[in-house]
C-alpha cells in the first residue's frame, strides 16, 4: 500500500505537468518556452522515474510474500517501505531541481522559437544532461532485469507447485501472483521500453541533421506512450490491491442498484 501510494502521487504530478507540456507546443511565448525546458521537462523525467522505481518495489514486495509469505523480512515493513519511499523522492528530486535551477541560470539567450529544449542547453546543463542520461538508463536497465528475474521466478514457482499437485488454493494464490506480476511487466514494457530506445537514438543521433525530424516525432510518440502509464496503472491497483478491488465493486453495485442506496441514506 505504501508503494502503491507513493505511485499515485507521482501519476498525480504527471497530470499536473501535462498542460505545460501541451501548451508548449502551440505556444510562440518565450516565458512558457524556458519554464517547459526547465521545470516542465525534469517534471516529466522526476515522475517517469518515480512510477519506474515504485513499480518495480511493487514487484519486489510481492515477490518476497511468494518467497517468505509469512512477512518476516524486514523489506516487507511498513517502517522500510516508507523510508525508501523518501529516499527515492529525495534520490529523484535533487538532480531534477538542480537542472531546472541550472538551465535557467546558464541558458543561451533566445532570438527565436526553438525547435527543442536542447538549443538553449549550455555546456554544463548538457554535460548534467548526459550524466542525467546514464544513470537513469542504468535504473531502467536494472529494474528491467529485475522484473523478469521476479516473474520467471513466480512462474518457475507456479510449474513447481502444478507438478507436486499442491493444495488447490495454494496453488491458486501463486497462480494469481504470476498475474499480478505479468500486469506489472506488461504496463512496463508497453509504457517504458519503447521511450529509452527512442531516446538511446535521440540522445546520439540529435546532430544528424537528416535524422533529426524523423527522431523528434518518434521520441514524441514514445514519450506519449510513457505518458499513458496513468492510464494503466489503475490495474495495477485493481489486480494487487483487495481494497481497492472492493471499493471499485461496491461503488458498481451501488451504480446498478441506486435505490437501495437512497434507502439506506434515508435510514
Amino acid at each position: 500500500m505504501v508503494y502503491m501510494k507513493n505511485l499515485t502521487a507521482a501519476d498525480f504530478l504527471l497530470c499536473l505537468s501535462l498542460p505545460l507540456r501541451i501548451a508548449h507546443y502551440g505556444s510562440t511565448s518565450v516565458i512558457v518556452w524556458q519554464l517547459y525546458c526547465s521545470f516542465g521537462a525534469s517534471a516529466l523525467f522526476l515522475n517517469m522515474y518515480a512510477s519506474i522505481l515504485f513499480m518495480c518495489y511493487v514487484a519486489a514486495n510481492r515477490y518476497l510474500k511468494i518467497v517468505r509469505p509469512s512477512g518476516t523480512h524486514v523489506l516487507q515493513s511498513v517502517r522500510t517501505a516508507n523510508i525508501v519511499s523518501m529516499v527515492t523522492w529525495i534520490c529523484l528530486l535533487a538532480p531534477s531541481v538542480t537542472y531546472g535551477i541550472m538551465f535557467l541560470i546558464t541558458q543561451k539567450p533566445l532570438t527565436s522559437i526553438p525547435n527543442h529544449c536542447g538549443l538553449l542547453f549550455s555546456a554544463s546543463v548538457s554535460l548534467m544532461l548526459k550524466i542525467m542520461h546514464t544513470f537513469s538508463a542504468i535504473i531502467f536497465l536494472l529494474v528491467s532485469i529485475s522484473l523478469v528475474f521476479f516473474y520467471y521466478s513466480t512462474s518457475r514457482r507456479v510449474l513447481q507447485a502444478q507438478q507436486r499437485q499442491l493444495a488447490s488454493s495454494g496453488s491458486e494464490k501463486l497462480v494469481k501472483s504470476r498475474r499480478n506480476m505479468l500486469v506489472l511487466v506488461s504496463i512496463f514494457c508497453v509504457c517504458f521500453v519503447p521511450h529509452h530506445l527512442v531516446r538511446i537514438l535521440f540522445v546520439f543521433l540529435l546532430n544528424t541533421c537528416s535524422v533529426d525530424p524523423v527522431l523528434f516525432y518518434l521520441k514524441e510518440a514514445a514519450t506519449m506512450l510513457s505518458v499513458f502509464n496513468v492510464c494503466l496503472d489503475p490495474l495495477v491497483y485493481f489486480f494487487l490491491c483487495k481494497t481497492f478491488r472492493a471499493q471499485v465493486r461496491k461503488d458498481v453495485q451501488e451504480d446498478q442498484h441506486p435505490t437501495s442506496k437512497h434507502r439506506e441514506s434515508e435510514h
